[in-house]
């Protein structure tokens, strides 16, 4: 009998229970392509596949045709349970046949049968990996590809060699097969995404860091290690592209992401300003210290983020406070765009007004219409007939009226 494969954790070797695999790996795309071994009868298949018989007539009630040994290499993962030890010995001897051909298909066959037996597979599939054939090493990656997000341990150490290899192709499979593993096992991800992004070969961590996406939802406390010693990286590529995650972090864990958007704000690369201003706009402006984050924000000497976080302004503050801060800001401020729009939030309508604006302010409020109202987010306040405002806008013209009655009855 088969022996099941047990996922261990790379680090203390512990099998892996996981209740939910993010994403279920299709069996069927290990299978190799539709062809003659699929209608080979089954107890012609391990004679085929080891090279005892040349050739088998495949009956005319199966679609007739001729089999040689290759399709029944092909047609090993189809044997019974009880002939599974004869077809891996059949296999192994095919990995390692003086043809390359033979060694070829034996390969397309490793992914799909490994399910059945993986014993000695995967040492093989090293040994093929590191041949002068291109075509043997071409159909090896692909067979790694296929078999580390089934496999991650037994493919472990391949992987991470591959990983590590000067030669493009080989490099930029292993970093396909590093995506794909992680998105099923997040543990082998973190495992081998801690150990790039330490290497002093700058390419290997800027491939790291790309990857660093698939594990931020679920990579827990490793995970946001992982990131925030990104953001630290001496290579602005590498820490922007850990700062483009952030915003998909707030939406799971909207804590870690502002504690690391606040050590991020002082970095000088423009590119990760840009993704920490689109992190910003994400997090949850209620929190005290996101507020505070936009508070400096606004005093920051990159007009850009100054200007992102003086338009943000309006939804933290409100009233006297609103005015207050722009005031302050104001006094500072040297760009002319800047300046109008700190004028017109330390403007008390109420007060300095134009005789439009203090009508403006003093009207009721806009009705909502009929249609609104029957929308899902379209509420009435249950003690005033006045409707919910419909804006931002609307809000902050709410903000100013309910200050201003607050001042006449201290008054």
């Amino acid at each position: 009998m088969a022996r099941d494969y047990i996922a261990r954790d790379p680090k203390t070797g512990r099998p892996i229970y996981q209740k939910r695999v993010s994403k279920q790996v299709d069996i069927r795309s290990m299978l190799p392509d539709s062809g003659t071994w699929q209608r080979i009868p089954l107890q012609d298949i391990i004679p085929l596949a080891s090279g005892n018989i040349t050739m088998v007539e495949i009956p005319r009630s199966q679609g007739g045709g001729l089999a040689r040994r290759i399709d029944g290499i092909l047609a090993l993962n189809r044997v019974l349970p009880s002939q599974i030890n004869s077809a891996h010995e059949a296999l192994c001897n095919a990995l390692d046949d003086d043809d390359a051909d033979i060694r070829i298909t034996a390969l397309k066959s490793l992914p799909s049968f490994a399910i059945k037996k993986h014993e000695n597979l995967f040492l093989y599939l090293s040994d093929r990996l590191l041949e002068d054939d291109n075509d043997v090493r071409r159909e090896a990656r692909l067979a790694l590809r296929k078999s580390a997000p089934v496999f991650p341990s037994g493919c472990e150490e391949i992987l991470r060699r591959e990983l590590r290899d000067t030669r493009k192709q080989h490099r930029d499979d292993a970093f396909t097969t590093l995506q794909e593993t992680a998105a099923n096992w997040v543990e082998t991800g973190c495992l081998h995404l801690d150990e790039l992004i330490r290497e002093e070969d700058v390419d290997l961590r800027r491939r790291g860091a790309k990857i660093l996406r698939t594990i931020t939802a679920k990579g827990g406390a490793t995970g946001w290690d992982l990131i925030s010693w990104s953001l630290q990286d001496e290579d602005p590529i590498v820490r922007r592209s850990a700062s483009a995650f952030l915003s998909k972090l707030a939406n799971s864990e909207p804590k870690i992401a502002t504690i690391l958007v606040e050590a991020a704000m002082l970095d000088e690369d423009n590119g990760v300003r840009k993704n920490i201003i689109r992190t910003l706009k994400t997090l949850d402006m209620q929190n005290p210290r996101v507020a505070q984050l936009i508070q400096d924000g606004a005093r920051d000497k990159d007009p850009v983020l100054r200007k992102a976080c003086i338009d943000q302004l309006s939804i933290i503050l409100s009233g006297d406070r609103l005015r207050e801060v722009a005031a302050e800001l104001l006094r500072q401020e040297t760009r002319k765009d800047l300046r109008k729009r700190l004028e017109r939030l330390a403007l008390d309508v109420d007060w300095e007004g134009t005789e439009e604006e203090k009508n403006r302010s003093l009207a009721p409020l806009e009705k909502v219409e009929e249609e609104e109202i029957s929308e899902p987010n379209a509420t009435l306040s249950p003690h005033s007939g006045v409707d919910k405002p419909k804006s931002e806008s609307h809000k902050q013209e709410l903000g100013r009226r309910a200050a201003r009655n607050e001042d006449e009855r201290d008054f």
